[in-house]
């Protein structure tokens, strides 16, 4: 009898997609013939994942859970549209999102989380699905923000069904002020958050390469100044790049004559308590992922051995 070991099984994982148990269940009934396994895994049913795995899944859902002073998107996908509008599948990402609350912003433990109603983990559910479905599906990403007194904030933008859709917000307010007003408050900023999509908090919280890289540029387009005149006119330009991209310096969208920060004063006036923003997470459906354009007319002339 053959040595099952984990490193066995990982592999076995990243060639078919199919969670950890399985693949250990099939190195286990083939005496750990990796092909063998991957046979009996299709044989099965479970490895239809592993064909599909390699297709761009960038549509699907962002899925938003709020409970208590606790916040969480997930951003899950598939390849297209049409099954991100499919009612088994949004059962699915309401059911991840609950998860997430307690997932910590941790992809990772989200995925090893055991799925309710089901004998498998997260990700071992989803490859499931995978074959069911007929499309390639992914848990991409989680996100989590809590505050100590105060309420999590939240919008979702082309909303599709409750709790999901194409772009989430979560935005932290702490507060002693009433939660009603808070929450009022809240749902404005995690708007203005979605439409105006801030790089970070302020300026000191730009990541440094971001940083870096506008510094440069401001020093490219004005090259050749003394190194005094120089050093005002990056401040200057650091403060314009603040007031477009940083959230509390940003100009408020929903009263373009106050700042974010101004906006927040005056709404803890009206709570009846200090607001402080604290964090805040913006997901959009695919972003970042490289979409590939099908040149179809290519791909039938290719069939037809033009």
């Amino acid at each position: 009898m053959a040595e099952i070991t984990a490193g066995l099984v990982r592999d076995l994982r990243e060639k078919t997609g199919v969670g950890m148990m399985d693949c250990k269940a099939a190195l286990t009934a083939t005496n750990g013939n990796m092909e063998e396994a991957i046979d009996w895994l299709r044989a099965k049913g479970l490895a239809k994942a592993a064909k599909k795995s390699t297709r761009v899944a960038a549509e699907g859902l962002v899925g938003l859970c709020v409970k208590g002073t606790i916040g969480a998107l997930v951003e899950v996908n598939s390849e297209t549209d049409f099954v991100a509008r499919n009612e088994k599948f949004q059962t699915m990402v309401a059911e991840i999102s609950k998860l997430a609350i307690n997932a910590h912003g941790s992809t990772e433990a989200l995925k090893t989380m055991h799925f309710p109603g089901s004998p498998h983990a997260v990700a071992e559910y989803v490859a499931e699905q995978v074959a069911t479905i007929g499309e390639n599906l992914t848990v991409r990403r989680t996100a989590a923000l809590a505050v100590k007194k105060g309420v999590i904030g939240n919008y979702l933008h082309n909303q599709i069904a409750p709790g999901m859709g194409k772009i989430g917000v979560i935005v932290g307010l702490e507060s002693e002020g009433k939660a009603e007003e808070l929450m009022a408050f809240g749902r404005l900023l995690a708007m203005h958050i979605a439409a105006s999509n801030p790089v970070a908090m302020d300026l000191a919280s730009v990541p440094a390469d971001v940083l870096a890289r506008e510094k440069a540029v401001l020093e490219e387009k004005n090259a050749g100044k003394p190194a005094n005149v120089m050093d005002k006119i990056v401040a200057s330009g650091l403060k314009t790049y603040a007031k477009e991209n940083c959230l509390l310096e940003q100009t408020y969208v929903h009263d373009g004559s106050k700042s974010v920060t101004q906006a927040a004063a005056e709404a803890g006036i009206k709570a009846g308590g200090t607001i402080t923003i604290t964090g805040f997470y913006r997901m959009q459906l695919g972003e970042g992922i490289e979409k590939h354009a099908d040149d179809f007319a290519a791909e039938v002339a290719k069939m037809s051995g033009q």
